[in-house]
């Protein structure tokens, strides 16, 4: 009987065969979902060990699958694998590093694929703070916790750098319209 329940969300039945076809036989029962809203079902019915789950995905995207997990306290403990073909799909709504999960980009090889789950187990069991739980995250820093003024620190660090990106975008907006007016 296998030991882990690994759940891969994703549309693609090739990743799903792939995924299958690099796990060590036996140790693992692999249970596929092909859309968000069938892999939040089955979140909840099978229990997994390990979720693997695709960014891009019909009905329920992954980012809603990932909110899901997020605010649920245990499925919050449950290892995450977050899987897309472009890293940039995830970190315009996930900023890096990923501290609680685990991020795969796609097409991947089957050492890649084991440490990246391996890690994601690593990451599961890191204890939460503010950066899982933003409401709480005053009361923590004022505690004084260290990791949880770093979190805090890199995701102003990442805001900062948007904020700057979407001014520029702005300033040649407003450039454009200027020599269109002339």
């Amino acid at each position: 009987m296998a030991s882990h329940k690994i759940l891969v969300i994703d549309d693609s039945r090739v990743i799903q065969k792939t995924v299958k076809s690099m796990l060590p036989p036996g140790n693992f029962d692999v249970v596929e979902a092909k859309d968000g809203e069938e892999g939040l079902n089955k979140i909840h019915s099978d229990k997994p060990s390990l979720i693997m789950l695709d960014f891009l995905l019909p009905k329920r995207s992954g980012w809603e699958v990932f909110q899901e997990i997020q605010a649920d306290a245990n499925l919050r403990k449950i290892p995450l694998l977050v899987m897309s073909g472009r890293k940039e799909e995830v970190t315009e709504k996930i900023s890096e590093p990923f501290e609680f999960f685990e991020f795969i980009e796609k097409p991947f090889e089957k050492k890649q694929l084991l440490g990246a789950i391996k890690a994601a187990m690593a990451k599961s069991k890191k204890p939460r703070g503010a950066a899982a739980a933003p409401a709480t995250a005053p009361a923590a820093a004022a505690s004084g916790g260290g990791d949880e003024i770093a979190a805090l620190r890199a995701k102003v660090a990442s805001l900062e750098k948007e904020v700057a990106g979407l001014k520029k975008q702005v300033s040649q907006i407003l450039a454009f319209i200027k020599q269109k007016l002339k």
